[in-house]
C-alpha cells in the first residue's frame, strides 16, 4: 500500500485491496464472493442500465482512541436499503447477509481504515441493482448486491466550517409520491443539473422546494436540512425526505443536550428565523450553512457572519463525532465493534 496523506484525503474514490458481492438468482441469494476487481460485467439489457433498478447506501467506520474499528448504526442503512429494494421491486438484501458483506469488506481492507486523529474515515459503499435482462418495463430476476470502500476526507472541502447554499426553484430533485423516500440513483441524477450549476456559481450545495407547492423546505442537495431556534431543533418532515440516518441520530443528541425537536413542514419563509443551520448526512455529518441564497428571489438569509460554526451545530457534530470514534459513552448502543 502506497503511503497515504490521511489528513489530506479528499471526500472521493481511491482504489483499496478488495470488495464483496452475492448475486440472487432462481429466488434465493447466493455465496459471497470477494474480488478485487474494480470492474462489474453485467448484460446490455441489465434493467439497471434500462429502467433505474438501482439502490445504494453510504456509512462509515472509524478508528477510535483505543484503536478499535467502530461502524455506525449499520442496522438502519440494512433497513434502508431493503426499503429502496421494495420501492423499485428489487430483491431485498436480508441484514444478516448485509452484516456480514460489511463486515468482511472492512476486515479485508482494514489497512485502510485511517488512524485516529486524521479526520478520516473508511466509506462504506453498499450497493444493490438489476443485473438481469429485460426488454420490456418489468422487474429484474437477477440483482447483484456489492459492497466496496474508500478512504475519505470531509464531504465539503471546507470540513466543519459555514458552507454557502442555494436554493433553487426551477428543478425538483423528486415526485411528491415518487422516489425522494429512498435512496436510489434517479434522485441523486436529478440533482446533478442544479448541483453543478451552484458549485458554478460558488456555492457549496443546493437547497430544493417541495415539489407540489414550492412552500417548503425539501432536501438540502445530497443532505437533510435543520434549522435552529429558541431552543429547538427543526427539520422537515416530508415524503419526499430521505430519512437520513445522521439526522435521525443528530435528534436523538439534540434532545440529549438539551433541545426540542420538531419534524414537521417548513415553510421557506422560516429560514428568516432561524439562528442557525446546516445539512447533515453520513458523508458531512454536519455542514454548518453560512447562508442561503434564494437564487429566483436574490433574496438571502445569513446565518454565519464571522465563519464559524454556531454553537448548538457544534454541540451536535462534536457529540456524534466523539461517538462515532468512541470517545464518550455510546449510550444508545449505535457502535458495533469490528472484531
Amino acid at each position: 500500500m502506497k503511503d497515504i496523506k490521511w489528513g489530506e484525503l479528499p471526500f472521493g474514490y481511491s482504489k483499496t485491496n478488495y470488495n464483496v458481492r452475492c448475486y440472487y438468482r432462481d429466488g434465493k441469494w447466493g455465496s459471497i464472493e470477494t474480488t478485487s476487481s474494480e470492474h462489474v460485467s453485467i448484460h446490455m439489457a441489465a434493467t439497471a442500465l434500462h429502467y433505474g433498478q438501482e439502490a445504494f447506501e453510504g456509512l462509515k467506520a472509524f478508528r477510535g482512541k483505543d484503536g478499535q474499528i467502530r461502524l455506525f448504526r449499520w442496522e438502519e442503512n440494512a433497513k434502508r436499503l431493503q426499503k429502496s429494494a421494495e420501492g423499485i421491486m428489487m430483491a431485498e438484501v436480508p441484514t444478516e447477509l448485509f452484516m456480514k458483506m460489511i463486515m468482511r469488506v472492512i476486515k479485508l481492507n482494514k489497512e485502510f481504515v485511517p488512524p485516529y486523529g486524521t479526520g478520516a474515515s473508511l466509506y462504506l459503499r453498499p450497493v444493490l441493482f438489476g443485473s438481469g435482462a429485460q426488454v420490456g418495463v418489468k422487474p429484474a430476476d437477477e440483482y447483484l448486491f456489492m459492497v466496496f470502500v474508500t478512504p475519505v476526507g470531509p464531504y465539503f472541502k471546507e470540513g466543519f466550517k459555514p458552507v454557502d447554499i442555494q436554493l433553487v426553484r426551477d428543478y425538483d430533485r423528486a415526485a411528491p409520491l415518487g422516489t425522494g423516500s429512498i435512496k436510489v440513483g434517479g434522485n441523486y441524477a436529478a440533482s446533478l443539473r442544479p448541483g453543478t450549476r451552484a458549485h458554478d456559481e460558488g456555492f457549496a450545495s443546493v437547497l430544493f422546494l417541495d415539489a407540489k407547492e414550492k412552500k417548503y423546505i425539501d432536501e438540502a442537495g445530497p443532505a437533510n436540512f435543520f434549522g435552529i431556534k429558541d431552543g429547538k431543533y427543526i427539520t422537515p418532515d416530508s415524503n419526499t425526505v430521505l430519512p437520513s440516518i445522521t439526522n435521525m441520530s443528530l435528534r436523538q443528541i439534540a434532545e440529549d443536550i438539551g433541545l426540542t425537536v420538531e419534524r414537521r413542514s417548513v415553510p421557506v419563509e422560516e429560514l428568516g428565523t432561524f439562528e442557525e443551520a446546516g445539512a447533515c448526512g453520513t458523508a458531512a455529518i454536519i455542514s454548518p450553512i453560512g447562508k442561503i441564497v434564494d437564487r429566483e428571489l436574490d433574496k438571502t438569509y445569513t446565518f454565519s457572519t464571522d465563519g464559524e460554526p454556531g454553537p448548538w451545530s457544534t454541540k451536535l457534530y462534536e457529540r456524534l463525532l466523539a461517538i462515532q470514534l468512541g470517545e464518550v459513552e455510546d449510550t444508545h448502543g449505535w457502535n458495533t465493534i469490528v472484531e
